[in-house]
């Protein structure tokens, strides 16, 4: 249910960050094909599996690969700070597609988190800067990743309506203002706000393993 009502409300959070910054979003249409293609198929499939999983393993594995996403940026004191144009080789975009199909399944079956990871693989393949990596990240996996992970959960656990509603106004803002705040204040703000969150987020998936394992 939890998943579900999640995978939902942040539709709206992602709607709410892509009008902000629609026009950036139109030069990465190749990007974002290849994030849908391949991404996709491993939320459907992660969705799919949640059920027969163990939670609190795929917690800990989560938990300790933002915390490391986390420290990576916070010692990278240029990463996402400026745009460069990356073209990268074959070797390095099949890399990025099945990354991307992995990232999906863990969308698919826990979701916490796997924004950061579809946010750091952009800025690392395609030397893109925070805001435009969060941009395309909000469009693919908050929009259309999220909400086929949310209908496929749905199905297998009840949504309660009127706190769903409560989700998707609070989501909606939050992403449309979040985007126009990051924005106002640029890359570094967001790039702190970014590792900030990569921890917290490391570190609340880590309390959750650690209370499922005792």
């Amino acid at each position: 249910q939890a998943l579900a009502s999640h995978k939902l409300a942040t539709v709206a959070l992602g709607i709410g960050g892509s009008l902000r910054n629609y026009k950036s979003l139109r030069k990465d249409i190749y990007v974002i094909v290849q994030i849908l293609i391949f991404g996709l198929p491993g939320v459907i499939i992660g969705a799919s599996i949640v059920e027969f999983i163990s939670e609190q393993y795929l917690y800990l594995f989560l938990g300790l690969f933002s915390i490391l996403l986390g420290f990576y940026s916070f010692t990278r004191s240029n990463l996402g700070l400026i745009s460069r144009s990356i073209e990268p080789n074959l070797i390095h975009k099949i890399r990025f597609l099945i990354f991307i199909f992995f990232i999906g399944i863990l969308n698919g079956s826990i979701s916490s988190g796997t924004g950061l990871l579809v946010t750091i693989l952009l800025i690392k393949t395609f030397g893109m800067d925070f805001i435009r990596a969060i941009s395309l990240t909000f469009f693919t996996v908050g929009i259309f990743w999220n909400f086929t992970g949310g209908i496929l959960l749905s199905k297998i656990g009840t949504v309660n309506s009127n706190l769903l509603l409560l989700l998707l106004i609070g989501s909606f803002a939050g992403g449309y203002f979040g985007a126009h705040l990051s924005n106002l204040k640029g890359n570094v703000l967001v790039k702190k706000t970014f590792t900030t969150v990569c921890l917290l987020v490391g570190i609340s998936l880590l309390i959750k393993s650690f209370m499922i394992f005792y």
